[in-house]
């Protein structure tokens, strides 16, 4: 039987700025709506929070202060054996603002942008997790097992 690879481990930040949630758009070119916290994959020998701390600054220009995890989310996409486990942390913005004309260095992530908690409730935006609202205006620790990918 084939080895499976081990699973992408990445980090993403739960960033509220007046009460408004932090999501971007990963897709090139917009090739799909779908929105996520930024973050992304880590780099072995280096924590959790520095790699997440890289992350937001590549795709936002925002400088943060990491605090503790809300959420641990996985998918996976059973076609392609790709599974990622996520981890979630708490973050606030120490210095700088969303600026439009902030290009990502891996020109992946397109646009950057503060949502509202209705704006998650009611649909008017598309999401992955499902549990992001639930996560970032919740308390404690949420484990959200195992979901098909979707783009």
């Amino acid at each position: 039987m084939p080895r499976q690879p081990s699973p992408r481990i990445a980090v993403r930040a739960l960033i509220l700025h007046e009460d408004r949630l932090l999501l971007v758009n990963a897709y090139p070119g917009g090739r799909s709506d779908l929105w996520c916290a930024p973050g992304g994959g880590v780099n072995p020998g280096t924590s959790l929070p520095d790699n997440l701390i890289r992350e937001v600054h590549e795709e936002t220009g925002l400088t943060i202060a990491v605090g503790p995890p809300a959420l641990v989310n996985e998918f996976h996409d059973p076609t392609t054996g790709f599974h990622q486990v996520e981890v979630f942390f708490r973050a606030r913005i120490t210095a700088g603002t969303l600026d439009p004309a902030w290009r990502d260095p891996e020109a992946v992530v397109t646009d950057r942008r503060f949502f509202a908690r209705d704006d998650l409730a009611l649909g008017r935006v598309r999401f992955k997790p499902g549990s992001l609202g639930q996560a970032a205006w919740g308390e404690g620790l949420l484990y959200d097992p195992l979901e098909r990918l979707v783009r």
